[in-house]
């Protein structure tokens, strides 16, 4: 198993796996995001996302999406916008290895730490994030606009 920097002729497989982890958390009627969008939006003139996959005998079974975003309590922050393991490749490390390098890039980059969400069902991931001694916080809710 290898991880590497995502490239444009990834994208197709990297929406599969975005439209998997929509599915496997009961949502797949909220992906709005196309293949094109995605290949505009990480590879256009302004890139506002980038992102590392692992691969396994040459198949993509996982990615991490991320974006860097600035607070103004902490300064610069990569926020994890998604880690996907195809569900058949779950438990083989290819999760490990892609949070770890999401971690070395935040610290390469100059970054303050990193951050993410989590549903409060998910257990299987609960449990990961916590073997990392991460803190998940009480007290904030998600905010959104659609337009």
């Amino acid at each position: 198993m290898i991880v590497r920097k995502g490239t444009i002729e990834d994208i197709p497989r990297a929406f599969e796996l975005v439209e998997e982890l929509a599915l496997y958390e009961k949502a797949p009627e909220e992906v709005t995001n196309t293949i094109e969008m995605m290949k505009v939006d990480g590879f256009g003139p302004n890139p506002v996302f980038e992102f590392i996959v692992a691969e396994q005998d040459q198949e993509i079974i996982g990615l991490s999406i991320y974006y860097w975003r600035y607070s103004t309590w902490k300064g610069k922050r990569l926020y994890l916008e998604d880690l996907i393991v195809t569900e058949s490749k779950r438990g083989i490390g290819a999760g490990k290895m892609l949070f770890d390098r999401t971690v070395e890039i935040a610290k390469e980059q100059g970054a303050t730490g990193m951050m993410w969400q989590v549903l409060d069902w998910n257990e299987p991931a609960i449990a990961f994030y916590k073997k990392y001694g991460a803190l998940l916080e009480d007290g904030w809710l998600n905010c959104h606009l659609s337009f």
